[in-house]
């Protein structure tokens, strides 16, 4: 048995916007999406349609918008729960600084730019849903 990848599954309240901050501030690429209410799969997000599902890559890292009740539907343990984690999505990258510069100024920054003890320089933000997002590069 062998693991091939981890896609985080991430409860929002519009994907769309999701789509949108995940392309516009971090150059994520939309692979799939569904329409809300169909199972239908599009390539590209359309203005005037509301979307249950979609999913983003950039490079290795993929990662799926859900609506917050069709999340519920498919994870039936979080049904009814206050959205949000005690969890940090931390994504390795090359050029670190220069992700934190592009960054800077147009997204919450939620631990500014160091180098750690472990050797990593490392930031972390939180997206348009408050979930936090690490970045990190070996030094």
């Amino acid at each position: 048995m062998g693991f091939k990848k981890l896609t985080p599954n991430f409860s929002v309240r519009n994907v769309k916007e999701s789509v949108f901050f995940y392309q516009d501030m971090l150059g994520f690429k939309l692979e799939i999406a569904v329409p809300y209410g169909t199972n239908f799969i599009e390539n590209e997000i359309q203005d005037g349609k509301e979307y249950s599902t979609a999913m983003m890559k950039k490079d290795d890292v993929f990662v799926m918008f859900l609506k917050h009740d069709i999340f519920e539907k498919d994870a039936q343990a979080f049904k009814g729960s206050t959205k949000g984690a005690s969890v940090i999505f931390y994504i390795d990258v090359s050029d670190i600084d220069d992700l934190y510069m592009g960054l800077k100024g147009k997204v919450e920054i939620e631990k500014e730019i160091e180098t750690t003890w472990y050797g990593m320089r490392e930031f972390y933000i939180k997206d348009c849903n408050g979930y936090v997002l690490g970045f990190g590069e070996k030094e």
